[in-house]
């Protein structure tokens, strides 16, 4: 299915994984958003479920391993041209994940990759909805016990590591 100018938008999964008080970033190195800082993710491959597929695109755009935790966030994308047509729409799943094994590098789709402290996100062109969406993410990490009231948005893992 083509990215650019879709007939029906495509499903892409992200992975917010934190160090401390920063933020695992890429900057992209495609359009769309080509240059921007955005969390790791990309578009869920055919018969891929979710969760393979947040792991697999974390890996792909920054060379380590990680484990997803939780949903913490669906939203759409859509990036119009200056006639308004559609050129390119994601309904996106960010998933709060834990970085289990590797050392941050850039990948594929990626320029650069590190962890950011969560006090730069706004100096680094980081658009509005990813730093709600990172910000959201942080907080539920800080406040586990949030998903105690929402147990159907959490993996098999909480988020200390504990088989559920």
């Amino acid at each position: 299915m083509k990215r650019e100018y879709p007939e029906q938008p495509l499903l892409g999964v992200g992975g917010i994984i934190f160090q401390d008080e920063s933020v695992l970033l890429i900057k992209r190195g495609r359009e769309p958003a080509l240059g921007q800082w955005s969390i790791p993710g990309g578009v869920v491959e055919l018969g891929e479920n979710l969760r393979k597929a947040v792991v697999r695109e974390i890996l792909e755009e920054t060379h380590i391993e990680a484990e997803p935790l939780a949903l913490v966030k669906v939203l759409d994308r859509i990036f119009r041209d200056k006639e308004g047509g559609v050129t390119y729409h994601y309904v996106l799943v960010d998933f709060l994940c834990r970085h289990t094994r590797g050392e941050v590098l850039p990948g594929s789709d990626a320029l650069d990759a590190r962890y950011v402290p969560l006090v730069e996100l706004a100096s680094l062109n980081v658009i509005p909805i990813t730093r709600e969406v990172i910000l959201q993410a942080a907080l539920l990490m800080k406040n586990p016990e949030v998903w105690n009231q929402a147990p159907h948005l959490r993996f098999s893992s909480d988020l200390h590591g504990d088989q559920t």
